[in-house]
């Protein structure tokens, strides 16, 4: 299918996730209506994208002419209702709570066409959760957007138990026609495929803390300036492979019966609960946090992504 001719793109939710990708939407040359509870909402989405724009100019990833050219092509509205009528794909972006998006999504059926397909952008829901709220189940389908969406390739689309493959070859095409990089789940699973790999990262990096091993600084360090790096342009599986799964196996068999196996929190996150100590939020997690050193750590971010992005 060519993007081209899916319509208008929907984006329900003006917050972190859905101005940007409202953004990446219209980046890539499509008319987007973006919709929010309040027109103050809209509004300040509207400045987070003008900003937002201004990084990606900043980084050559986008020249001044699309810059310029995208917030004419956003349309903001505080209604599902009449702003649905030539969107053929749409994509909820609001906050987790389940009550809520299976409400829109059944709003979102009343209101747009009948071959419009429906994606939410979750992280903590399935589609068979989300699908039975509308008439078009076939129609229905997770597409799991990464933070943050305007620098982050990879989108996880689940695939429900009633999702079409038309559904799914219409998702990706859109999604790939915007450069994105859509990985298909062919079965529901708990956390997709990110998640489960990066809290099982977590959960041992929070257990070397724990038993003394190392310092979280120190924890931190050896990501960074170790695999880290190399997992920015080789997968695991890639890697492993170059290694030789001879070797890694006998790795495996002597490391495996020592890695942390908890399925309870960790008692130094939940000793900070207990202070209040909540991260950036709170002003203190592993880590000291003011506006300075906050600002500091998004702009290295900005700047490490917007490179291999480049790359």
């Amino acid at each position: 299918m060519n993007p081209d001719s899916i319509g208008s793109i929907g984006v329900i939710g003006a917050g972190l996730m859905g101005h940007s990708i409202a953004m990446n939407f219209a980046v890539g040359g499509h008319k987007v209506v973006l919709t929010d509870t309040t027109h103050e909402n809209l509004q300040e989405a509207t400045e987070n994208i003008s900003a937002t724009l201004g990084v990606l100019q900043e980084h050559g990833l986008v020249d001044e002419a699309t810059a310029q050219a995208v917030p004419g092509r956003i349309r903001t509205s505080t209604s599902i209702e009449g702003a649905m009528d030539d969107v053929g794909f749409v994509v909820e972006a609001v906050f987790e709570d389940l009550d809520l998006k299976r409400r829109i999504f059944a709003d979102l059926d009343k209101h747009c066409p009948s071959h419009t397909v429906l994606t939410s952008n979750t992280s903590s829901y399935m589609t068979s959760q989300l699908a039975p709220s509308t008439n078009r189940p076939d129609k229905v389908v997770v597409a799991n957007w990464w933070n943050p969406a305007h620098l982050l390739p990879l989108v996880e689309v689940v695939r429900g138990p009633d999702t079409s493959n038309e559904t799914i070859d219409i998702t990706k095409s859109v999604l790939e026609g915007i450069g994105k990089k859509p990985v298909v789940l062919q079965k529901e699973s708990l956390g997709f495929i990110g998640n489960r790999m990066q809290f099982a990262l977590l959960r041992e990096a929070l257990s070397v803390v724990d038993n003394g091993i190392a310092s979280a600084e120190d924890v931190d360090t050896v990501v960074k300036t170790s695999f880290g790096r190399r997992l920015a342009v080789a997968g695991p599986l890639e890697v492993f492979d170059i290694a030789g799964w001879d070797t890694i196996s006998h790795i495996i068999d002597e490391l495996y019966p020592d890695l942390d196996t908890s399925r309870e929190n960790s008692p130094t996150i939940t000793g900070m609960l207990e202070r209040g100590d909540l991260g950036v939020k709170s002003g203190r997690g592993f880590y000291e946090w003011n506006d300075e050193a906050v600002a500091a750590l998004r702009q290295r971010i900005t700047h490490a992504l917007a490179a291999i992005d480049r790359f």
